[in-house]
């Protein structure tokens, strides 16, 4: 069995909206367990010549997003532009070159605004809302979870 990664990361998204506090996959060549509240994640495969890989909390899945910040009164009609993957935030496609946004521009819903990394692809991140950049909430090269804000938009 080969695995898709686009549907493990399906998955972990929807465990994330539920109560399950763990899940495993099993087969032939591979055992996969997924638990909640834990710093590592077993990857063991009897037929391998190792048979447990343990991946570090930095790169594990994880079924529970990060707490959110909360808006205040005052902007509670800004929308959340939030990570569809665990990764690395890029605010520009390469160092030298200017971020995609700042604070006060203004962004067409289909408009790319960051770069997320994960397993070496560069992911581009469309603002999905017209309107001002009003705050970035995660910095350079930071590692990003899956569902967590990179920046809040006031829609117009």
């Amino acid at each position: 069995m080969s695995i898709n990664f686009n549907e493990l990361r399906e998955l972990l998204g929807a465990i994330a909206h539920t109560d399950i506090a763990e899940v495993s996959l099993k087969t032939e060549t591979f055992e996969l367990t997924v638990r909640r509240d834990i710093t590592t994640t077993a990857i063991q495969s009897p037929t391998a010549t190792t048979p447990e890989v343990l991946v570090p909390p930095s790169v594990a899945p994880t079924a529970t997003p990060p707490p959110e910040p909360v808006p205040s009164p005052a902007d509670k009609e800004w929308v959340a532009i939030t990570s569809p993957m665990v990764g690395t935030f890029y605010r520009a496609p390469a160092p030298d070159e200017p971020p995609f946004v700042e604070v006060g521009d203004r962004v067409g819903n289909t408009q790319t605004v960051c770069i997320i990394e994960a397993m070496k692809l560069m992911n581009e991140i469309e603002a999905e809302v017209t309107g001002e950049v009003m705050e970035i909430a995660v910095t350079n090269g930071e590692p990003v979870e899956y569902g967590q804000t990179l920046m809040w938009v006031n829609p117009s």
